[in-house]
């Protein structure tokens, strides 16, 4: 017997949510990527605190669902795996070059990009891969991918575009080893430039952070 795993395109659809209107008092728009286990409908409601005339939110959503726990309950998302990783990296961003382009944001906005935990590795792969120009590149409670390296990031300008960094102090998933790792990374990565933020609590989304990002 002889096994193959072959490989097919086919078109599919999927969905994101979006937050408050773009009218002429607009000043930012967000695009969220939330971590695993989330759906973007409720990832969203973390920037609900945020002024609504003034911000527009765009929250894509992870293709993967599944249900959370044994209870065949609650619904969760993921945006990639350790299987056909390549493949999958391939079909996110393409996914996210599509809201993007349906948006249609208006060039004079200031973009401000945001990943939370498995998010991180998407809007950065999203950044590098497509050479994205933003205000403001957040990247919260999450790993850079080890494949990114400095030349993945000369495009940005740095005195016009704000990396921060931000991590839980007591981040279960982000030990003492692996924290140190990610901040020399940083650090390579933004020539210096990305700014790291340390908060007292662990891999969670805090109110007040949101608010001090702008």
């Amino acid at each position: 017997m002889h096994q193959m795993e072959k490989t097919i395109s086919y078109t599919t659809k999927n969905t994101y949510v979006t937050l408050n209107t773009i009218t002429q008092k607009t000043k930012n728009v967000w695009f969220v990527f939330h971590g695993i286990g989330y759906l973007s409908k409720y990832f969203i409601k973390h920037f609900e605190s945020l002024n609504s005339e003034e911000n527009y939110i765009v929250a894509p959503q992870a293709p993967s669902k599944y249900y959370l726990k044994d209870e065949y309950k609650y619904v969760g998302a993921s945006w990639l795996t350790k299987e056909n990783t390549s493949t999958e990296i391939d079909n996110v961003i393409t996914y996210v070059d599509t809201v993007f382009e349906t948006e249609k944001i208006p060039a004079h906005l200031n973009l401000i990009l945001f990943g939370f935990s498995q998010g991180v590795s998407v809007v950065a792969r999203w950044v590098a891969q497509r050479k994205i120009h933003c205000k403001k590149l957040i990247l919260y409670a999450g790993g850079i991918p080890n494949e990114l390296t400095e030349k993945d990031f000369e495009h940005l300008d740095f005195n016009t575009t704000e990396v921060k960094v931000i991590y839980g102090e007591s981040d279960e998933y982000l030990n003492t080893v692996r924290l140190k790792s990610e901040k020399v990374k940083v650090d390579s990565l933004f020539k210096g430039n990305a700014e790291i933020e340390m908060f007292s609590g662990g891999h969670e989304i805090k109110p007040e952070i949101i608010k001090s990002l702008i």
